[in-house]
Parts: C-alpha cells; sequence; structure tokens
C-alpha cells in the first residue's frame, strides 16, 4: 500500500488530463478498516455522496454493508439499482423532491428508503403524500446538536414532533438522525471530548422517549470527523462517507485515523509562461476551488506554491524550473474529494500502476429517471 509511487500510472499519454484516478486496493483497505472500527458491518450506513458510483457501493455490499445515507433523490436511485436494502436519504425533501421521494419508493419495492425531517409542516406534506399513496413513509427527526445548519434541537419541541410522527397513522416514526459535521479539533481526545458532549443531549431526547412508552428511536450519528467515536457506541449507526475515497484535507487533520487516500488527480503542465511559474490543467472545473490554497497536495512536485486559478487553470509558484516541462505529468491528492469527484463523468480505475478501467460517475446530477 505504501510503496513508492503507488499512485502512478504506466503509460500516462493513453489518459487525458485532468483525470480522477481511483484505486480499488486502497478503497477495500478503507472499506476493511471501516469494519474494523466498527465492530459489526450492521452498525455502518456509510455515506454515497463522495464516490457517488455502482461500483464502489458494490465493494462495500460484498463486504456485507447493506445500509446506506445518500443527499439526492439520484444518489438514491442508484443505491436503489445496485439492490441495496435499507437507504436513507439525509436530505429533508421539499418541493417537488417530496413527491420524487414517493416515486422512489414505488420504483424499488424492495429497498427500504427513508428521510429525514425538522417540522412539522414537512411531516404533514409527507404525511398527506403518503395517504394519497397508500404507502407508509419512513422518517427520521433530523436533530441540531451544535452545527446550526439543519434540524431541530433536542428538547421539548423535538419529544413533540417526534410523538406525533410516531402517532401518524401514514408514517413510520425510525429514530433520530444527528450530523455532527462541526466537531473538527485536530486533536483526537479534544475531538472525542466534543463528540461526546454535544451527543448528551441527544441521548437525553431518547429517554425522554421512551418516557412516553413509544418504542426506543434508532440512532443514525456522526461523519468521518466523528466517526472514531460514533463507531464505539453499540445502539448507533455510523455513518462516514469521505473515508472510502479519504482526502487530503482530512488526512492533514485526521491523521490518526489511518484511512488511505484513494482518489489522485492527474493533471500536466500547461504552460511553463515566466521564470518560476507553472500553469497546470486543473481549473475550478476539475478540483473543488471552495477551500482556500492549497487545493491540492502534489505527491511528486515539492516546494510548490498554489497562488490562482481559474476555470481551467492552476497558476503554482515553482523554484526549480530545470526539471518540469510542458506536457509533464503531475499527480496530486485533492484537498476537498467530495465535490471534486462530482466534476468527473467517470473514474479512472488504476491497479498495479495500470489502468485497468472507467467507473461511471451515476449520480452526479440531481435527477437520474426519476
Amino acid at each position: 500500500m505504501a510503496k513508492e509511487n503507488w499512485y502512478s500510472i504506466q503509460h500516462p499519454e493513453h489518459t487525458i488530463s485532468p483525470s480522477l484516478l481511483v484505486y480499488p486496493n486502497r478503497i477495500q483497505h478503507n472499506i476493511d478498516l471501516m469494519i474494523a472500527m466498527t465492530g459489526d458491518v450492521n452498525r455502518l450506513r456509510p455515506h454515497v455522496k463522495t464516490y457517488k458510483n455502482a461500483n464502489i457501493i458494490k465493494m462495500q455490499m460484498d463486504a456485507g454493508i447493506q445500509k446506506f445515507k445518500c443527499a439526492t433523490i439520484a444518489e438514491a436511485e442508484l443505491l436503489g439499482d445496485c439492490k441495496a436494502k435499507d437507504v436513507l436519504l439525509a436530505m429533508q425533501p421539499i418541493g417537488p423532491n417530496a413527491e420524487r421521494f414517493v416515486e422512489l419508493i414505488k420504483k424499488y419495492p424492495n429497498t427500504l428508503f427513508s428521510t429525514i425531517i425538522d417540522n412539522t409542516k414537512s411531516l404533514h406534506v409527507l404525511s398527506k403524500l403518503a395517504h394519497l399513496n397508500a404507502i407508509n413513509i419512513s422518517l427520521w427527526i433530523d436533530i441540531n446538536n451544535g452545527m446550526d445548519r439543519t434540524g431541530i434541537s433536542p428538547d421539548d419541541k423535538a419529544l413533540t414532533l417526534y410523538r406525533e410522527l410516531y402517532e401518524n397513522e401514514h408514517l413510520i416514526a425510525e429514530g433520530l438522525h444527528v450530523y455532527d459535521g462541526h466537531l473538527r479539533n485536530t486533536d483526537p481526545a479534544t475531538r472525542e471530548s466534543d463528540c461526546n458532549a454535544a451527543f448528551e443531549p441527544v441521548l437525553s431526547l431518547k429517554n425522554n422517549i421512551e418516557k412516553l412508552q413509544i418504542a426506543s428511536p434508532k440512532i443514525v450519528a456522526g461523519g468521518s470527523p466523528t466517526f472514531p467515536y460514533h463507531s464505539k457506541r453499540k445502539d448507533v449507526d455510523a455513518s462516514p462517507g469521505t473515508t472510502l475515497l479519504w482526502d487530503s484535507g482530512y488526512g492533514n487533520a485526521f491523521p490518526e485515523m489511518k484511512f488511505l487516500p484513494a482518489a489522485v488527480l492527474m493533471t500536466r503542465i500547461l504552460s511553463k509562461p515566466t521564470t518560476g511559474i507553472l500553469c497546470f490543467d486543473l481549473g475550478h472545473k476539475s478540483v473543488a476551488p471552495e477551500m482556500p490554497f492549497p487545493r491540492i497536495e502534489f505527491l511528486d512536485l515539492k516546494h510548490s506554491k498554489q497562488i490562482s486559478q481559474s476555470e481551467e487553470h492552476l497558476v503554482v509558484e515553482y523554484d526549480d524550473l530545470t526539471i518540469p516541462e510542458v506536457g509533464d505529468v503531475h499527480y496530486a491528492i485533492p484537498k476537498h474529494i467530495c465535490p471534486t469527484v462530482a466534476k468527473y463523468d467517470t473514474l479512472t480505475v488504476v491497479k498495479d500502476n495500470q489502468v485497468i478501467d472507467f467507473w461511471p460517475v451515476s449520480a452526479r446530477t440531481q435527477k437520474s429517471t426519476i
């Protein structure tokens, strides 16, 4: 796994740039590590938003993972095509997406689809749709335990909402969905302490629900940074996502997690416009641009400094122009892999430094057929 130049491909002259390369052996390592960290494959619900690809879904299913999380109807449809048993759409369906979610349930009767809500209006919309279509819809209450992005605070209002959900004849109360993406302290002990403190109100809400003589709610919790801590909770499903492909952002922030980067950008020097400057064919359209520089971590170009980026170009200061030439191939790990994958139609599959396949990024758009 750690051999030198593990990322490079033989005969790169046959591969266009920029390309996003993926390495199945490393993906398998990351799957095995996720399972080992939980100790129980049935408590894993990985998020597919990072890779949006059937081959990686099937690798996880072959390892025994049957529950997944996703962010879009297109991703949910991909999971239905893969015959996943249990799929949680972790984006509250609003507008046309509420009806699309119902169509999804109808199209894949052998997959249990569920989604999240955080207010009574959404509950009533989905209840009406369930009634009109003669189905039951499974729902989770989305909990805000400090991120302040979505969800309802785990207080009396959440308790009232959960009771209304439980008592609705057209809906099925699945449990509580908790995403704590704001917890990113680079010190593992501090991050664990923060995670446990933020989770306490969730456990209190669970206890209060049980006091109402309601079946104990299931809990889906966390993302990749808090995965090591939620994976220890015996009654919680952990839902990492970036762990499958990893990136330099999480790799540098959380090196103790031991996941391997399994996706690499292949780029070429497009121009050497002046002394000390290299320009690569790696613009906003090819790598996630929302992060501050550096947006990539070169694997084979040391002492470089990324200074500007536009739609097609990445401009880099470099202190030794005696070696790099226009057209030279270089490799880099993206800082943020999730939106980077969505920029590519296909993933270029590499094994033993050979391109062996191309995997479609099937769910990179908002809509497939539904």
